[in-house]
């Protein structure tokens, strides 16, 4: 475990910006270590955190529940993360389902339009009037 690396070093290693790792600090989900020689000075086990992190976010975690994930991974209760993961997987399939219905709809406005005259209001700018 490299514990060598300027805070520039671990963004680059983690792929995001040194604001990002500020920001993920204050937030209470990276530990900020002291300072050695007058620069702070992180480890593999940052990069890790960092990439989980980010990975978390990429499947539709927020922060909070992200902050959850890391918590419940560091008393090993497995358990609980896969119940946060089945829920996030039911959120995320009631969203898809609710954006095809609005997927549908324009679809439906889009047709109207290219069906409609010159003569008639446009369906999709009377929709939003209405």
């Amino acid at each position: 475990m490299e514990t060598n690396l300027s805070i520039g070093k671990l963004a680059k290693a983690a792929d995001v910006g040194v604001e990002t790792v500020r920001y993920y600090q204050r937030r209470g989900l990276l530990e900020t270590p002291s300072e050695a020689d007058g620069i702070r000075r992180y480890s593999d086990d940052h990069v890790d955190r960092l990439r989980f992190i980010k990975r978390a976010q990429t499947v539709g975690f927020t922060l909070e529940e992200v902050a959850d994930l890391l918590s419940l991974n560091d008393n090993r209760d497995h358990h609980v993360a896969r119940q946060l993961a089945s829920e996030k997987i039911q959120d995320i399939e009631l969203r898809i389902t609710r954006l095809g219905k609005m997927a549908d709809a324009l679809r439906q406005l889009v047709h109207e339009c290219e069906c409609g005259g010159e003569d008639m209001p446009c369906p999709i700018i009377r929709m939003s009037l209405e």
